[in-house]
């Protein structure tokens, strides 16, 4: 286990053994994973993918996967969810439908199911992760017990801290990517009323996002003139859209895409710095979700780093923070695998 997690059950597993369904369930798809818990390891055993827009409920998607992968119904249920999880209930941030964990249990027969933030589940992945997933981009002067801080941005942006308790490091939700978002100079402003035209209230997440990307390309193309290639009219129209920007703007093919990136990336740094100096995590900085590892080429250089750095008064605090990205952009649903074999009894 690279980092202590609060993982109350794991040092006394001994020998037992359940199957344990993990399900990272965000706006767009939503990540199903069935695992053996063998006393303290875990092994997957089957997984697949569904769009979450095409499905009316979870309870679906478990009956979908159950019924392709041949299994029947698993011993503990844990889902990481993109969404603020309150009393066991919660309303999904990018999708139309929610999660009640009474009715799961109804409907199941499960006997332990349990609901947290994808943010959370994020966080306990660290326990099933090797080093080889980490990569370090700034290593900083960490601070023995100090919080730390996750910054994951995908279809929307996640935001979570891990606080010390004395033994282990608990992680803990937040929402605050959906903070106003704050302009620092002419052209931030201008891009700030461009999106406000569509959305009266602008935060982080209009623009540290997968859609974010987009949002930012077009107001380079449609505002400020860049020009757009046939071939690259073309790819937008059949792909994700931030995907192909982000590959072409590393590739060095297009002026708009690598401006878009540039701005994408100073903003993900501007906002990394908030939450650290909010959460005080002299513990370090860790950088998930599907983004990140795609982009690991833009987040080592010092164009990150400057922006990160930039600070009124606390530039000599956030020189000191270690900064990694989290190469494993499956880390969500081996949290919430973690989580429901050895977190907490609901």
């Amino acid at each position: 286990m690279l980092t202590p997690l609060y993982l109350p059950r794991y040092h006394s597993a001994g020998k037992e053994k359940a199957t344990i369904l993990a399900v990272d369930l965000g706006g767009t798809k939503t990540a199903v994973g069935l695992f053996i818990m063998n006393g303290k390891k875990l092994k997957l055993l089957e997984e697949a993918a569904y769009p979450s827009v095409e499905y009316s409920s979870f309870v679906d998607i478990l009956h979908q996967f159950l019924q392709e992968k041949g299994q029947t119904m698993p011993d503990r249920i844990c889902i990481g969810v993109a969404g603020p999880v309150m009393n066991g209930s919660v309303q999904l941030t990018n999708l139309s439908w929610g999660l009640n964990r009474k009715e799961i249990l109804k409907d199941t027969g499960v006997k332990e199911v349990s609901l947290i933030n994808d943010l959370e589940a994020t966080s306990f992945g660290l326990a099933g992760l090797s080093e080889d997933y980490l990569a370090t981009t700034h290593i900083g002067k960490p601070q023995p017990g100090g919080n730390m801080a996750i910054l994951a941005p995908g279809t929307g942006l996640g935001e979570a801290g891990l606080f010390w308790d004395g033994s282990a490091y608990r992680p803990f939700a937040t929402e605050g990517g959906h903070c106003n978002y704050a302009p620092l100079n002419k052209l931030d402003i201008e891009l700030y009323h461009h999106i406000q035209e569509k959305h009266p209230i602008v935060s982080w997440e209009h623009l540290i996002s997968g859609r974010g990307i987009f949002r930012i390309y077009r107001f380079l193309r449609d505002v400020k003139g860049y020009k757009e290639p046939g071939w690259l009219t073309e790819k937008l129209a059949e792909d994700d859209p931030a995907a192909v920007i982000s590959h072409t703007a590393m590739r060095e093919l297009n002026e708009a895409c690598t401006k878009t990136m540039e701005m994408f990336v100073s903003y993900m740094a501007e906002e990394a710095a908030n939450l650290v100096l909010k959460l005080k995590a002299t513990g370090g900085l860790l950088l998930g979700g599907g983004i990140p590892p795609k982009i690991f080429p833009l987040l080592k250089t010092d164009a990150f780093y400057k922006h990160f750095i930039n600070s009124h008064q606390m530039q000599n605090l956030l020189r000191e923070i270690p900064i990694k990205v989290i190469l494993n952009s499956k880390s969500a649903l081996l949290g919430a695998a973690y989580y429901g074999a050895y977190g907490p009894e609901d």
